[in-house]
């Protein structure tokens, strides 16, 4: 027992007491001391979700910067691959060419021969005059009876 206890005139009236005070007084600084921790560790959160962004954007702008430079890879890539491309159609071409030639009919038709199965006939040729074939009957009905205008 204190001596406050044993004298009730120096109990005062609750709140009016210095020891009620400190007590307030004490509850109110252990809620801020209570708040101070919460926001320490919300700091300390925020700072790591910012360490952390900064961590995923050095990540992306080195990712970034490989991607250019693969771009920049193909893109020589692709410029070489079309100039070999045309370098081998020009020579595609050349060779077409050359085989069209090999393969060409240089000589005339009327002296070229048929002896080969690819140039062999259908039928017999029949090669006479006109005025023969028109007396053999072959041209076909025609009325040769009217002369013909401008000869």
């Amino acid at each position: 027992m204190t001596i406050t206890d044993l004298i009730p005139g120096l109990k005062g009236h609750g709140r009016r007491r210095a020891v009620d005070k400190v007590e307030e007084l004490s509850e109110d600084v252990r809620s801020l001391l209570t708040f101070k921790m919460a926001a320490d560790d919300f700091f300390a959160l925020l700072t790591q979700d910012r360490d952390d962004v900064y961590a995923c954007w050095d990540e992306e702008r080195s990712k970034r910067h490989e991607a250019e430079e693969i771009v920049v890879q193909q893109l020589a890539s692709i410029e070489a691959l079309r100039a070999e491309n045309d370098q081998l159609y020009a020579e595609l071409l050349a060779l077409k060419a050359a085989a069209a030639n090999a393969g060409a009919v240089t000589v005339p038709p009327m002296v070229r021969p048929i002896d080969g199965p690819e140039d062999q006939a259908t039928a017999p040729i029949d090669v006479r005059p006109l005025w023969a074939a028109r007396d053999a009957g072959l041209l076909g009905p025609g009325d040769d009876t009217q002369p013909i205008e401008g000869i």
